[in-house]
């Protein structure tokens, strides 16, 4: 029962900040946020190209670093994880490793429950986290 008494809490929190319309928008601000960030950042790429089958909810990321890029697979998806520790070190982000059979990279929820504010901090760290492994992989060279 109180997995019904959830779902109703969470119906009537839609409702109150206008629906459906108001869920769809907040997603679409949140990936917004992130594209913004992806197009201003060199090291990092959607991992679809194509924007019209990308997802607004579960944003998936790819390193694009010449460096990491350069790396066996193997290498590439222990970058990946370490950026991903760096960030659940710091609770900042949890289980932001790509999916297990994707691709090397990151997955973002940028669902409506979760504030664009937020979404922009985490890019933020990202940066660091992206720049503190790259550091350490160019110390192991």
């Amino acid at each position: 029962m109180l997995c019904v008494e959830d779902y109703l809490d969470a119906l009537g929190w839609a409702k109150s900040i206008g629906g459906l319309k108001a869920l769809i928008a907040r997603a679409n601000a949140n990936a917004k946020a992130i594209a913004d960030w992806v197009a201003a950042t060199p090291w990092i790429a959607f991992l679809a190209k194509d924007p019209a089958i990308r997802s607004n909810t579960s944003v998936c990321l790819k390193i694009v670093d010449p460096a990491v890029t350069k790396l066996p697979a193997e290498d590439q998806a222990a970058f990946v994880k370490g950026i991903a520790a760096a960030l659940e070190k710091e609770r900042i982000a949890y289980d932001i490793d790509a999916y297990r059979d994707a691709p090397p990279g990151l997955r973002i929820w940028c669902g409506s429950t979760i504030e664009r504010a937020d979404v922009e901090a985490l890019t933020a760290w990202l940066d660091w986290a992206f720049a503190r492994s790259k550091d350490a992989l160019r110390k192991a060279a």
